[in-house]
């Protein structure tokens, strides 16, 4: 069966309604918005505090943290304190480690999160397990579960069947390992054994810090869900993916490339900042993606598979195309490129006008227009020559090695094709930004590949921003999904508002390190705390990127808690992850390295543990 077979029936997705108290979630409603207090839970005036400002930000629903008894039975004087007040969200009761506490909550507010890890067997599984002992599994499994669905029941609760990548089962590790297809039958033996009891009153989740299996994962289970006749509302999120520009430019590579697809009925952008935070970003994320829009089935997704991942087999000219990693272009500025900073450079600068000829670096390589090339730097190393559509088929390259060519949906037509298909050894094709947007660039790159056109393919956007995080939400959201899905060879991102050139340049550098496809910089995998994080989180972060921000061929895992992480930091190089109050245990990669270490001196440790690994490098 070819890709296009295989994914036929996930789009558009069309979700069914749930009911969440008196909100409505799924369906044609709009993109809820959440997020999730990091306030003790015994504390109820605090919690109460968040909770008020993380609603009058925007939210539509409140997630509190449940890790024991005590705290679900607190829940009990905070929606009493919240609707005196008068607020009355939602509130979801988030409950890992003990699934008993869930059957607590759920008669108290009007969602309960669970994950099926956590409703596994505590044995240790050293081999296979037979198709009987997996079906014993499952029947326990199912067992707890009804408890809980008939607590659901009578109180109108609401379920949210929650996967972490880093938190499967040993039962599904074992068969399916942490892949996307685990975290998929994770969550589909769940909504089974709900749609077993008719209970229908459920919300999915699939998350991981890693955006290309998150996006793997969501359009799997989309898929799997019609193919066996359900269709539950989606809840999508990014795990740990920090703070600043690069965790937003994370949240919204991974969250944005499912909106594009019509997947996604609430989300929560988790950042290491006050929780309060998170929703003017996400409001801002789903503006991008109007409910009403009409989406349409992406032709690429019938040329290749878009639930594994398929890199696009380009031709390597100069520095761009496979294997090459995906390249940069920045719009020249003398001011940024002398400035001495611990970020890359584009790999190419685009020369606004002739005239900064005078000033370029023989390192480094540039294109210029055509016109001004041809009469002032086709000698001239380095330097390429950057065609129209109509230049291009006119002339055709002129360059001997590489030669740009940028064009727009409209400019395609048999003529510029068959001039690219004939020079593509030599040809460079940058995608301008489209009236249509992301979609007709990704139809665009689907008729290069139906015209095996393999030449590198850039992706161009064009901006009018003055605020940074404007135009980080903007171009990841329309950008990222070329870079998840491997598709594209290079990024240009240009914009016309007062931001700086190296800002720009390193969004676009940012958006290639969230889709996974090249690391520029020290990768930070930080969750963004809740009322189990264990010690001050986003001052610890802001101390350990301080220390590390140089060491750019490390990735390093910042955890509250146990909860997600070694498993959500499972491909990090080291962690910091909280074992107790304001004490650290260290990791260097899965293995445990230091223990119980006070928090006041963990950073310090951790500096030691990498200098004593030798992944040290000083500043």
């Amino acid at each position: 069966m070819s890709a296009g077979d295989h994914a036929r029936n996930f789009i558009p997705y069309r979700s069914r309604e749930v009911h969440i108290g008196e909100l409505i979630l799924g369906g044609t409603q709009p993109i809820r918005l959440q997020s999730m207090t990091n306030t003790p839970t015994l504390d109820t005036e605090s919690t109460v505090a968040q909770c008020i400002r993380i609603i009058e930000a925007g939210a539509d629903l409140v997630r509190i943290t449940t890790p024991t008894s005590q705290e679900a039975e607190n829940l009990r004087n905070i929606k009493a304190a919240l609707r005196q007040k008068g607020y009355h969200t939602p509130l979801v009761a988030d409950v890992h480690f003990n699934p008993d506490i869930a059957e607590i909550a759920a008669e108290i507010v009007e969602k309960v999160r669970i994950n099926p890890g956590n409703y596994a067997t505590r044995r240790n599984l050293t081999g296979d397990l037979t198709e009987n002992e997996y079906r014993e599994e499952l029947e326990k499994i199912h067992g707890k579960l009804r408890r809980l669905i008939d607590i659901c029941c009578r109180n109108g609760t609401a379920i949210r069947i929650g996967v972490n990548h880093g938190s499967l089962s040993p039962r599904i590790m074992n068969r399916y390992g942490d892949t996307p297809a685990g975290m998929v039958e994770s969550a589909m033996e769940f909504v089974r054994m709900c749609s077993a009891e008719n209970f229908h009153n459920i919300v999915i989740s699939l998350k991981a810090s890693n955006t290309r299996i998150m996006v793997q994962a969501y359009r799997l289970l989309v898929q799997t869900m019609l193919n066996e006749g359900y269709n539950y509302p989606l809840h999508l999120g990014v795990t740990e993916a920090g703070d600043g520009i690069d965790g937003r430019i994370r949240s919204a590579v991974g969250i944005a490339t499912l909106l594009a697809d019509g997947i996604g009925d609430t989300i929560r952008v988790s950042l290491t900042e006050d929780p309060e935070a998170e929703i003017p970003v996400a409001r801002k994320l789903v503006q991008l993606f109007p409910r009403n829009k009409t989406i349409s089935f992406p032709e690429i997704y019938r040329l290749r598979n878009p639930f594994v991942h398929e890199q696009r087999q380009s031709i390597a000219i100069g520095r761009t195309g496979h294997p090459h990693p995906p390249v940069v272009i920045g719009d020249y500025d003398p001011a940024a490129t002398s400035t001495i900073q611990q970020q890359a450079d584009p790999d190419f600068y685009y020369l606004t006008q002739k005239s900064q000829l005078d000033s370029i670096d023989p390192e480094k390589q540039y294109i210029l227009n055509l016109h001004d090339w041809f009469l002032h730097a086709r000698s001239q190393q380095g330097v390429y020559p950057l065609y129209t559509a109509s230049e291009f088929d006119y002339y055709g390259p002129k360059h001997p090695e590489v030669n740009f060519v940028i064009f727009s949906a409209d400019e395609i037509k048999a003529t510029l094709i068959e001039s690219i298909l004939q020079h593509q050894q030599r040809t460079v094709v940058i995608l301008e930004s489209f009236t249509s947007g992301p979609a007709g660039q990704r139809e665009a790159l689907a008729l290069l590949l139906k015209k095996h056109i393999n030449c590198p393919v850039i992706i161009n956007r064009n901006y009018a921003c003055d605020s940074l995080e404007d135009l980080a939400l903007r171009a990841s959201s329309d950008t990222g999904l070329f870079f998840v899905d491997n598709l594209a060879d290079g990024l240009w991102i240009r914009n016309a508002g007062q931001i700086a050139s190296r800002d720009i340049w390193n969004i676009a550098f940012t958006i290639l390190q969230a889709g996974r496809v090249r690391t520029t910089k020290t990768e930070y995998i930080s969750c963004p705390s809740c009322g189990r994080t264990l010690f001050d989180l986003q001052s610890t972060t802001a101390k350990v990127k301080e220390k590390t921000s140089h060491l750019r061929h490390l990735k390093i895992a910042i955890m509250g808690c146990i909860v997600n992480g070694p498993g959500e930091m499972a491909d990090a190089d080291y962690g910091y992850v909280g074992a107790g109050p304001d004490r650290v245990t260290l990791y260097k990669g899965k293995e445990v390295v230091k223990k119980n270490i006070p928090s006041d001196a963990a950073v310090d440790e951790l500096i030691r543990v990498i200098k004593e690994n030798g992944d040290w490098i000083d500043p």
